[in-house]
């Protein structure tokens, strides 16, 4: 493909170069456009200096969200270097694998994950901390060159390597080009409108793409500001985005998130209703919940993406009855991305028909990372196999309705667990609900409901099943209910049933 200019912090700096890019709440630092690409032209300048061949060259990065991980992004992208951020809620040799598998030729990372680099590591490392921040002191030892009228780059070029949340096997790295990111980027933009004027507080993790592409590169696309926090914590989330000071329009979480924000003390949504869109992805979001949000005026719009496809639909915001009458929907297709469900037989799925969802287009990855076996599986005839199940509507509109590898037979009949937990999810006493498939002597298999009551409520197993005996057909009630208080989740929000398999299994 013909190289073209896709440098938008560089345009950003000479068409808005006052304007404010990026706000850090951790530390109050900001950023004008014209200073965020200073910044980034010298961290260009370090990475070439220090890498050898850059080009390919893969640089990791252990941190908590910051404005740093963007500049080396950006820097990266100009050099032709590969991003690669990695889960810094990993244990040490999960972090060591994800390092054998990319081979970075540089390691930049927290002094607070001291311990995750692994032993031997023999590559260049800078480490940033408080009393000292050795990519800051790198940085400065440089001029911010002029860059001139853009750099031309290669739409096609590989700019980031995003490492699965492993909820099972072996972590595999999706490759994310500049074609990927921008088209992913664009078609948020495009679908929640965001715009110069708009605040995006992103407090997803940036070694997602749902924070990285789905939040930054949204904003950055268009000049909108960038508000950075380290980290999701609910209460001060939800604080932030019911002051009016701080102007936030648009915020992006999973839907474990918001829920643990509709708990809290004091809760009202409808402080919230000034944003232009709250977009929730990750796992399908409850129609019950949703609509809870959008009945205190909550432009809340659920999407579906992932690291293979960056952001790949959204429900269209701005008329909130379309949003109610389509409770529990994904949306619709961005420009850059096509969607088909296919069934078992390899047939495309009619209209409100249960398939895999699979997805094609200019936001989708090329493939993994030194995995050719998997790339030979995931792809068919240029369509990406997600491994999601989904059905559209008559109105083109999707439904997420689970992860293929999560549904389990019973009695002959297919159960998705979604669907199960979005019934027990509307019950006020519940505050988190995750169903596996579990073995069974009669149906071959059978439903298992961990279920985490609200704080001070009290909750048995007897009133689960009464609400699902009101709720569910026969066949798709759990056969047992396990009231617990943890539900083990990625750093992204979704549940690991692989661990909570192990763990009836431990204590069957």
């Amino acid at each position: 493909m013909t190289p073209i200019i896709l440098d938008f912090v560089a345009h950003n700096a000479r068409t808005m170069p006052n304007g404010v890019a990026a706000v850090e709440l951790a530390t109050g630092r900001r950023w004008t456009f014209a200073e965020f690409d200073a910044d980034v032209r010298r961290a260009e300048a370090m990475l070439r200096d220090r890498l050898p061949q850059p080009e390919g060259a893969r640089v990791v990065m252990i941190s908590r969200n910051s404005a740093t991980m963007l500049i080396v992004q950006q820097a990266c992208v100009r050099t032709g270097a590969i991003f690669v951020p990695l889960n810094w809620r990993l244990a040490a040799p999960e972090i060591a694998f994800l390092i054998e598998d990319c081979t970075p030729s540089l390691l930049i990372h927290e002094a607070l994950f001291d311990g995750l680099v692994p032993p031997g590591f023999t590559a260049p490392v800078l480490r940033i901390a408080d009393d000292r921040d050795e990519v800051a002191e790198a940085m400065a030892a440089y001029e911010a060159h002029n860059i001139g009228e853009g750099r031309r780059l290669d739409p096609e070029q590989p700019i980031t390597i995003l490492y699965s949340s492993g909820t099972t096997g072996r972590p595999k790295g999706a490759v994310v080009s500049l074609l990927n990111g921008f088209t992913g980027g664009l078609g948020l933009v495009l679908g929640t409108h965001i715009g110069p004027a708009s605040r995006f507080l992103v407090e997803m993790p940036l070694f997602h793409t749902a924070g990285l592409f789905g939040a930054c590169w949204s904003t950055m696309i268009v000049g909108a500001r960038l508000v950075i926090g380290q980290k999701f914590d609910a209460q001060a989330t939800y604080d932030r985005l019911a002051d009016p000071k701080q102007g936030i329009t648009h915020f992006f979480s999973v839907t474990q998130m918001a829920m643990q924000m509709r708990l809290l003390p004091g809760f009202d949504g409808r402080r919230l209703a000034r944003l232009t869109a709250y977009v929730t992805g990750g796992s399908p979001n409850p129609e019950a919940h949703h609509r809870a949000w959008l009945e205190e005026g909550v432009m809340m719009a659920n999407g579906w993406g992932m690291s293979e496809t960056c952001s790949s639909t959204a429900l269209p915001i701005g008329d909130i009855e379309l949003l109610r009458r389509k409770a529990g929907s994904i949306g619709v297709p961005h420009l850059a991305v096509e969607l088909k469900a296919v069934r078992a037989d390899g047939e495309e799925a009619s209209v409100g028909e249960v398939g895999e969802l699979w997805a094609r287009g200019a936001t989708v990855t090329t493939g993994y990372w030194n995995r050719p076996e998997l790339n030979k599986q995931a792809f068919v005839d240029g369509w990406f196999k997600t491994g999601d199940a989904a059905m559209r509507d008559e109105d083109g509109y999707w439904t997420l309705v689970d992860r293929i590898k999560d549904m389990f037979i019973s009695g002959g009949e297919n159960i998705y667990p979604a669907e199960i937990e979005a019934a027990i999810a509307e019950m006020p006493e519940v505050a988190e609900v995750a169903v596996i498939g579990i073995d069974h002597e009669r149906w071959g298999e059978v439903g298992a409901a961990f279920v985490i009551p609200r704080a001070g409520v009290a909750l048995d197993a007897a009133t689960v099943l009464a609400h699902c005996d009101r709720r569910l057909a026969r066949y798709k009630i759990p056969k047992e209910v396990i009231v617990t208080n943890e539900i083990v989740r990625t750093a992204s929000g979704k549940v690991q049933k692989h661990l909570l398999r192990e763990r009836y299994k431990a204590d069957a």
